[in-house]
């Protein structure tokens, strides 16, 4: 009998064996989130209008944090809704 060698199994990014998210304002190196710029913080909202969880976007706390204040000053604004309602 001829024996193999066993090669070591590469550990899975997180838990579940997914790649792990990396937060869009740290790679792109984003000094501050504007509550101006509603196409950004479109993306981080649901359908319904809620503010969508750090494990959702990927976003590190530091950077969630900011973002659920501008989020909250743009619909004090009138730039973003509240909720939306289904028709």
């Amino acid at each position: 009998m001829t024996s193999r060698k066993r090669t070591k199994r590469r550990r899975p990014k997180d838990d579940r064996g997914r790649k792990k998210k990396v937060c869009q304002f740290c790679r792109e190196k984003t000094d501050f989130i504007d509550y101006k710029d509603v196409a950004v913080l479109r993306k981080y909202m649901s359908d319904r209008g809620k503010i969508r969880a750090r494990r959702t976007t990927g976003a590190c706390a530091k950077h969630q944090r900011e973002l659920a204040t501008a989020i909250k000053n743009a619909r004090e604004m009138a730039l973003l809704p509240y909720v939306r309602i289904k028709q």
